[in-house]
């Protein structure tokens, strides 16, 4: 895959780390932010065997709108043979994605580090 990077928007940065194309998301993840990832997230899911990190480390505020970018990040990753992994350390950010079973799909890791020595996000539903 020919890595092309996102221009840094408020709520996105995007760099390579080891091989995974790694998704900073930042700010007030809701509606108007998730306009705003959309197309970099499926520009960087779309290719065959995507290696995708989400680091939700520097967010402030996640509602639905950001639980539908992570399901449709693992959704695109699954479905072209690749791998998702999800960095989130923030305790209410944590709730909400243990309380909709999106952590069991998705399991968070606490660093970079963490999340690269993980297993591939599984298969399965909600």
């Amino acid at each position: 895959m020919t890595y092309d990077p996102a221009p840094p928007t408020r709520h996105l940065r995007v760099r390579l780390d080891r091989g995974h194309t790694v998704l900073e998301f930042h700010g007030e993840i809701d509606i108007v932010a998730a306009l705003e990832i959309t197309p970099y997230l499926d520009a960087v899911t779309g290719h065959p065997e995507p290696q995708i990190v989400i680091d939700l480390r520097p967010v402030e505020f996640f509602d639905c709108s950001g639980l539908r970018l992570l399901y449709r990040a693992r959704s695109r990753v699954l479905d072209r043979g690749g791998r998702l992994h999800l960095v989130c350390t923030r305790p209410l950010t944590l709730r909400v994605l243990k309380v909709t079973g999106l952590a069991r799909l998705l399991p968070p890791s606490a660093s970079l580090d963490a999340a690269l020595g993980q297993p591939e996000a599984t298969s399965g539903t909600l």
